[in-house]
């Protein structure tokens, strides 16, 4: 790469970063991209990782395959730790531990979220939430071991607790899982176990909102809720997990403050994001005031006040309270590299307002049945269904992955049962207490 170029530092390698990667390959500049893990990961479908449907490989494209033809990138596996923004560098940390430095001229933070809970981190240990392969990885393993476990025991009493499933959070994220497990249940394993039914098995998602997937349109909130029932989910909406134990939760009501233990062995958590702990030392270097959830404030045209070389996209950023979703990061890591191509080309409209296009929201639910919005269109049942089928096919990265995800897809649906369910105990550590 020409070493008079100016250096563009993109940090994460999710929607945001690749599309900005990819907007900046014919950009007069050098473009490093910096990520803690090795892929793409397309997080919208990790849960159906998580049970059993798709391959971690069916939803993680390299880095480095997937932007093979940005001659001018390179990229480093590394998690940023800290910026000096005079200096204009960027301090990332190896997997060993050590560090290295990294020089910008633009720097692009899309470093997107991780799991919030609110303040009870000591909930983490007992209650996985659903950002990253491992996180799935980990959730598959508590599911698929619940069952074998309950199979080894006697009676129905005995195998409750391991058979009862908590997840809390109704967004799409948590109704998506909660329908997940309900079907794995019913239908994947139905005639695989001898001594016990999977379908004993409860799934409660709790929920502290008047309604489910909120939003969504009311009516299809509601649509989707008549589908849960169906499946036999069982919503407890209007109430809080406010404590997990490795054997329990609490919930709480919201107005009576009364509160309800569950025995359970297998809580999720999808209650909620924040931005990564970078974002704090970004925040704290270019001296803003962090919005809600550790989100970094930006201006109309997403860069950072007083600092008009760092542009802040996709989960990361605060701005006209705009949704965490794939279609907001991709569109603003494309509209910060498309403002970086002008100033280096010396064009004019290099300040232009990032202008969101809402392309829609779509939810699955259960075989045949999912939400799809898109402005005044309202889909549900199998149009819905067919139609979030298309939209995640089109925007999953790698033609190779889109084949493998159809054809799980259509194995599973004609077939019934779930090919992805070998189970990882991960580290030596986590290989000596496997279970949950």
């Amino acid at each position: 790469m020409a070493g008079d170029r100016p250096n563009v530092l993109i940090i994460g390698g999710g929607f945001a970063g690749v599309f900005a990667a990819r907007r900046l390959k014919r950009a007069n500049v050098s473009v490093t991209l910096l990520d803690r893990g090795t892929s793409h990961v397309f997080q919208p479908l990790l849960y159906q990782c998580a049970t059993g449907l798709l391959s971690e490989g069916d939803i993680a494209s390299p880095l480095r395959h997937l932007l093979r033809r940005c001659r001018n990138l390179r990229v480093f596996l590394g998690e940023a730790s800290d910026i000096d923004v005079a200096a204009k560098t960027v301090t990332a940390r190896r997997f060993d531990g050590s560090t290295f430095d990294i020089d910008y001229d633009y720097l692009i933070l899309a470093a997107g979220a991780r799991q919030s809970y609110h303040g009870n981190e000591q909930f983490e240990q007992f209650a996985p939430g659903m950002k990253t392969v491992d996180d799935a990885l980990a959730i598959r393993r508590k599911i698929i071991s619940s069952f074998e476990i309950a199979e080894t025991l006697p009676t129905p009493a005995l195998r409750k607790p391991w058979l009862t499933f908590v997840i809390s959070g109704g967004g799409p994220t948590g109704v998506e899982i909660a329908g997940q497990i309900r079907e794995l249940a019913i239908r994947a394993l139905s005639k695989e176990f001898d001594s016990m039914d999977p379908a004993e098995a409860q799934v409660i998602l709790v929920h502290g909102g008047e309604r489910v997937l909120e939003s969504f349109h009311p009516s299809l909130s509601g649509k989707a809720q008549k589908t849960l029932d169906k499946l036999g989910v069982t919503t407890v909406l209007g109430r809080h997990v406010t404590d997990v134990q490795r054997d329990h939760v609490i919930t709480t009501d919201k107005k009576t403050k009364a509160t309800e233990q569950i025995d359970t062995h297998t809580v999720l958590w999808t209650a909620g994001v924040e931005a990564v702990p970078f974002a704090g030392a970004v925040a704290e270097a270019t001296g803003v005031t962090p919005a809600r959830g550790g989100t970094i404030p930006v201006g109309p045209d997403l860069r950072v006040a007083g600092h008009e070389n760092i542009f802040v996209v996709g989960d990361v950023m605060s701005l006209d309270k705009l949704p965490g979703v794939a279609e907001v990061a991709m569109q603003s890591g494309h509209h910060a590299a498309v403002l970086i191509s002008r100033v280096v080309d010396g064009k004019a409209k290099a300040d232009s307002p990032f202008k969101y296009r809402d392309l829609g929201t779509a939810a699955y639910i259960s075989r045949y049945h999912a939400l799809l919005e898109s402005g005044p269109l309202r889909l549900s049942g199998f149009l819905g269904w067919l139609g979030w089928g298309g939209i995640h096919i089109f925007f999953l990265a790698g033609s190779r992955n889109r084949v493998w995800t159809l054809a799980s897809w259509a194995s599973t649906i004609i077939g019934g049962s779930r090919g992805e369910r070998a189970i990882t105990y991960g580290d030596p550590e986590t290989a000596r207490r496997p279970y949950p």
